[in-house]
């Protein structure tokens, strides 16, 4: 079974923030030439790597709220300037919405059991195209 992340999402306002800032990151890097991938550098490398390469997602709190996740497709360790050890997650770029759920702040990043983790949520119910405002409404009040 899946192990999965959960990391604040610091600077972002929305999903839509996200969204924007993953199409500014690929196409810099891929301006520069570089292979237009995701990653997000974190300073400590997970040590469960085999449990959350086998179908894992980082689970991204935005405002307080799980609201999106992207599939993890690597773990790599990298050096950065300064000569100091961290990990680049290597994400795929699709964000998938998901039923909110509330998360108080933590630093750095958790492990996420598949039966913690909220749902996707589903195309049946029209949600993910209200605006992000009327989702939190929704959500707090336990309809989402």
């Amino acid at each position: 079974m899946a192990l999965h992340i959960i990391k604040l999402c610091v600077g972002a306002e929305s999903v839509e923030d996200l969204q924007d800032w993953i199409t500014r990151r690929l196409a810099a890097r891929k301006a520069a030439g570089k292979a237009p991938e995701q990653h997000h550098t974190t300073r400590m490398a997970p040590k469960r790597r085999d449990e959350v390469l086998d179908g894992g997602s980082l689970y991204w709190v935005i405002k307080g709220n799980v609201q999106v996740r992207q599939r993890l497709l690597d773990l790599r360790p990298v050096v950065d300037g300064e000569g100091i050890s961290r990990c680049d997650f290597i994400l795929e770029p699709q964000l998938h919405l998901t039923n909110w759920q509330p998360r108080r702040p933590f630093q750095g990043w958790r492990y996420l059991t598949a039966e913690d983790a909220p749902a996707d949520l589903g195309s049946d119910t029209g949600a993910e195209a209200m605006p992000a405002e009327l989702r939190r409404e929704l959500a707090s009040l336990g309809l989402l």
